[in-house]
C-alpha cells in the first residue's frame, strides 16, 4: 500500500448521509439521482421543490428549507451550481440569481453504491460457472490481441476486467454467506434437508467448471511471452489515453501501471505468486470444505430422525423369538447374537471373582457393575446439595496437632543449640524433619549476599563457611549427608 493525499484526506460528499436532516439530504440527492438516470443533468430550484413535495412525506416542506439544504449540499460538493443567464431578459431578473444544480461525479457514484446497498438483501451474490468460461475465453485471446488495433484491444481488455471482478465480488460474498452464524444455524434445521441437494449440485457445477477452466487458464498465462504481454497492455493504454476526458488528467504511467497491476492480479489467482498456491485452489478447497460439512449437518438430522422412531415392533417381535427358544442354552446363543458385540472388545475393571476354577461358566458368577456417567453437558446428574457442616472443631484439633509438632521441632533444634551455635561438624544423628528444617536455614543464608537469615520464630542467624577445614558429615537416621563446615551463628 502506497500512502498518498487522495488516500489519506477526508471525504466531505458522505457528510450528506449521517447529517442532522439526512431524511431530507437522501431525498434530494435520490431526486437528482433518479432525473440522472433519465439523462436530465440540471435541474432548478422549483424542480426539486416540485419533485420532494409531489410525495405526503414533504408536505410541509417549505421553498426557504429546500433552498437551504441545496446550499448545504454544495457547500459539502455533493451538488454543483450556476448561475442561469441566458433567460434573463431584464436587469431585476438578472439580480434574482435564478440557479441550475447538478450532481457531482462523487454524489452519482456514492448514491450508487447506496442503492446497491439498499438492494443488496435482494441482489444477493452467486457462483456463476460462465463467468470461469468467459475468463478463459478471453485469456486464450490474449496472443491474438497483439496483432490487433487498440479499440479492440481495449474492449477486450476492459470485458476480461469485468467479469474478472465480478467472479472474485461474487465467489468472495457468496463463500462468506455459507461461512456465517445464519448460515450454520440454517444448516441445523430440518428444513434445510429439502434444500440440501439443490445447493450440493449448485457448488458442485460451479468446482466442476474451475477445475475444468482454472488448469486451462494457467497453461495459458504460464506460456505468454513478457513482450506479448507488454504490447497488449500498452495498445490498451493508447486507445485508454486517447478517449476525452473533460475534467481529469492521467499520464501514460498511471494507466500503464493500472493495466499492468490488474494483469498481475489475474495471473496470481490462476497461477500463484512466487511459487505458492493460488486463489483458484484455495477457492477450489473451500468450496469442497462447505460440500463436505453441508453432507455432515444432513447426515446428522437424518440421525436425529431415525432415533425418535418407535421400535416397539421390534421389540415384540425380539421377545417373541426368545420365547420360541428350545432351552436356556439356546436362548443365551440368541441373547449374544442380538446383544452381544460384532467385535470382541477388552473390558478392563476391578473383578473379584468367587472362584478361581476355568471351568466356571459366566453365567455361573456375578455380574460385574460399571456405573456410567454421561460426559454431556445437558445431561449430567444434578449435584446433591448439603449444608455448611461445622468444622470449628476438627479445625482446633489440627491447629493443636501443628502446634504441639512446631513445639517438639524446636525443642530438637534447641538442644543442637550450643552458646548460640549450631555447627553442623558436632551435630549427634537427627530426625529428617529436623535435618530439613536446617537445609532451609542454610539455603536461606546462601541467598542473602551478606550470609544472613531468619527463622520461622524470628530469630536472626548468620551462616559462617569454613572453607579451611575438611567437609563435616551430617549423620541423619535415614542415611548422611557429607557438607562443607558450616555453622549457624544466632544472634543474642
Amino acid at each position: 500500500m502506497i500512502v498518498t493525499d487522495t488516500l489519506t484526506r477526508k471525504i466531505p460528499e458522505m457528510r450528506y448521509l449521517n447529517a442532522d436532516n439526512a431524511d431530507r439530504y437522501r431525498c434530494i440527492m435520490r431526486a437528482f439521482y433518479e432525473q440522472y438516470g433519465k439523462l436530465r443533468y440540471w435541474l432548478y430550484e422549483e424542480e426539486v421543490f416540485a419533485l420532494l413535495t409531489a410525495d405526503p412525506y414533504f408536505a410541509g416542506y417549505q421553498e426557504d428549507q429546500c433552498r437551504q439544504d441545496l446550499n448545504a449540499l454544495v457547500e459539502w460538493k455533493n451538488l454543483v451550481v450556476v448561475q442561469d443567464t441566458k433567460n434573463a431578459r431584464t436587469l431585476e431578473e438578472f439580480k434574482t440569481r435564478k440557479y441550475r444544480y447538478m450532481m457531482s461525479d462523487y454524489s452519482v457514484e456514492i448514491e450508487r453504491f447506496v442503492e446497491h446497498l439498499e438492494n443488496l438483501h435482494i441482489e444477493g451474490a452467486s457462483l456463476e460457472p460462465s463467468l470461469l468460461e468467459r475468463i478463459r475465453m478471453g485469456v486464450e485471446k490474449f496472443p491474438a490481441m497483439a496483432g490487433e488495433n487498440p479499440e479492440t484491444v481495449y474492449t477486450w481488455w476492459q470485458d476480461l476486467n469485468q467479469d474478472f471482478i465480478r467472479l472474485n465480488q461474487n465467489y468472495q460474498d457468496y463463500i462468506r454467506d455459507l461461512n456465517s452464524v445464519k448460515a450454520e444455524e440454517m444448516m441445523k434445521t430440518q428444513a434445510f434437508l429439502v434444500f440440501k441437494d439443490r445447493l450440493i449440485e449448485y457448488l458442485r457445477n460451479f468446482v466442476r467448471s474451475l477445475q475444468l477452466n482454472a488448469g486451462t487458464i494457467e497453461e495459458i498465462l504460464e506460456g505468454l511471452a513478457r513482450d506479448q504481454v507488454e504490447t497488449v497492455l500498452e495498445k490498451a493504454v493508447e486507445y485508454d489515453l486517447s478517449i476525452p476526458r473533460m475534467d481529469t488528467e492521467v499520464t501514460r504511467e498511471q494507466l500503464l501501471d493500472r493495466a499492468q497491476g490488474r494483469f498481475a492480479s489475474i495471473r496470481d489467482w490462476f497461477v500463484g505468486k512466487g511459487g505458492g498456491d493460488n486463489e483458484a485452489g484455495k477457492l477450489f478447497d473451500a468450496t469442497n470444505d462447505i460440500i463436505r460439512r453441508i453432507t455432515r449437518y444432513a447426515a446428522r438430522i437424518s440421525e436425529q430422525n431415525t432415533m425418535g422412531i418407535n421400535r416397539r415392533e421390534e421389540y415384540r417381535k425380539l421377545a417373541e423369538t426368545f420365547l420360541q427358544c428350545r432351552d436356556l442354552e439356546e436362548a443365551h446363543c440368541l441373547g449374544a447374537s442380538v446383544f452381544g458385540l460384532e467385535q470382541t472388545r477388552h473390558l478392563r475393571g476391578e473383578e473379584s471373582r468367587k472362584t478361581d476354577s476355568m471351568n466356571s461358566s459366566v453365567y455361573e458368577e456375578p455380574a460385574l457393575e460399571v456405573v456410567l456417567r454421561s460426559r454431556s453437558r445437558t445431561g449430567r446428574e444434578k449435584e446433591r446439595r448439603s449444608p455448611v457442616r461445622d468444622t470449628s472443631v476438627e479445625r482446633a484439633r489440627v491447629l493443636r496437632e501443628a502446634r504441639e509438632k512446631q513445639e517438639q521441632e524446636q525443642k530438637k533444634l534447641a538442644a543442637l543449640e550450643q552458646d548460640g551455635r549450631i555447627d553442623f561438624a558436632h551435630l549427634p544423628v537427627v530426625e529428617p524433619q529436623v535435618r530439613e528444617i536446617l537445609l532451609q536455614w542454610i539455603s536461606r543464608a546462601l541467598e542473602n549476599s551478606e550470609g544472613l537469615g531468619r527463622t520461622e520464630s524470628g530469630r536472626n542467624y548468620r551462616l559462617e563457611r569454613r572453607l579451611d577445614q575438611p567437609p563435616c558429615v551430617l549423620r541423619c537416621k535415614d542415611g548422611n549427608l557429607t557438607m562443607p563446615a558450616m555453622t549457624l551463628v544466632f544472634e543474642k
